[in-house]
């Protein structure tokens, strides 16, 4: 009798240090799935997602026709350091539902990336008039709409309407003179995050000409700050900060609006176009020397590893590289540092 209760105590014991055992392989297994074998090398900590600061929205289809699975293996491999996807101009209306669709479940699916519309309402305000039915149209016909999202409002389904799940809007004010507050507060009762666009440049959003952009001017940086503050107690989610004449189309780089912009507007609100390839040779009062930028790496030195920028998604690789602090171009290499401590242990 003694000896089958020891017997039976033993076979209790085993099986507990087995189950922990194997609990603790699993769950090692699975915790170092998604580490590099190098995490035992120094490097930039940086936020996890999800985060306010160190965003990194890249552009999706338009200039390249990034496809479903090429934004799956992508991510896969990358999708740590993005934070989301931006289909640019109103390419996505082109696409079959069930395509677009794919597409945006494939970034959901990657750490909680959001899908963006980019700028494209103010094609469909200009080509309607303003009609405000069709723009709640398009506003419906760009989120899931399964329940009413403003108490105060009414929500009006469209049977004929079928929906895809876009997560933010981008609301372009360069091309048009509206009310773009009153469009903010609207996008968001769809269950929207409103992304107003401000910049410096009118007509700024296509591709023009540097000579045809100087005729038509540039406003002062208080401009842009004061009507960013407006759109952010609209209800903005962020403000994408257009790049035309500060960094793009541009002879010499607007460096003091960037100052300007950086010192008036919080750091979690605002996120910098800076997709062009191309870089500049300005001087560096740091170094005394004329030094080569990609557009993204100025942003990275001057505000740091966790600017939010917006890049092409050819670029990720770059960009995560320089936010880490293990690899750049001279003017940056081994210079960006967070100050929060090395990368932590897994």
């Amino acid at each position: 009798m003694l000896f089958r209760t020891l017997t039976s105590g033993l076979r209790t014991t085993i099986g507990v240090w087995t189950r922990n055992l194997s609990t603790s392989q699993s769950h090692h297994a699975e915790k170092g799935a998604n580490v590099s074998v190098f995490n035992f090398l120094p490097s930039n900590r940086l936020p996890s997602k999800p985060r306010t600061t160190g965003l990194t929205e890249i552009r999706g289809p338009y200039y390249a026709p990034v496809t479903k699975t090429y934004l799956d293996e992508l991510l896969g491999d990358w999708g740590e350091y993005v934070d989301g996807v931006k289909c640019a101009g109103g390419a996505f209306s082109l696409m079959p539902r069930e395509r677009l669709s794919a597409l945006i479940d494939t970034t959901h699916k990657h750490g909680g990336c959001y899908v963006s519309t980019g700028g494209f309402i103010e094609h469909v305000s200009s080509s309607s008039a303003g009609d405000k039915a069709v723009v709640e149209k398009y506003l419906q016909a760009c989120k899931d709409t399964g329940c009413v999202c403003s108490p105060s409002r009414p929500f009006i389904v469209d049977s004929e309407i079928t929906n895809v799940n876009f997560d933010v809007l981008e609301i372009s004010s360069g091309f048009l003179s509206g009310d773009w507050a009153s469009l903010a507060e609207q996008t968001a009762s769809y269950g929207l995050k409103p992304k107003p666009e401000v910049g410096i440049q009118w007509g700024a959003g296509g591709d023009a000409a540097i000579e045809e952009l100087e005729s038509a001017g540039t406003r002062d940086p208080k401009w842009l700050i004061d009507r960013a503050n407006t759109l952010l107690e609209a209800g903005a989610h962020m403000i994408m900060i257009e790049s035309e004449r500060i960094t793009k189309n541009v002879r010499q780089w607007r460096t003091d609006v960037i100052s300007a912009i950086t010192s008036g507007l919080p750091k979690d609100k605002i996120m910098f176009e800076a997709a062009e390839p191309d870089g500049k040779r300005i001087f560096s009062l740091c170094y005394h020397l004329p030094i080569f930028f990609v557009m993204f790496a100025y942003h990275i030195q001057n505000q740091g590893a966790t600017a939010n920028l917006f890049i092409d998604h050819s670029q990720i690789v770059q960009l995560a590289c320089l936010r880490k602090g293990i690899w750049s171009t001279g003017g940056t290499f081994a210079r960006v540092v967070t100050f929060a401590g090395a990368q932590e242990k897994k």
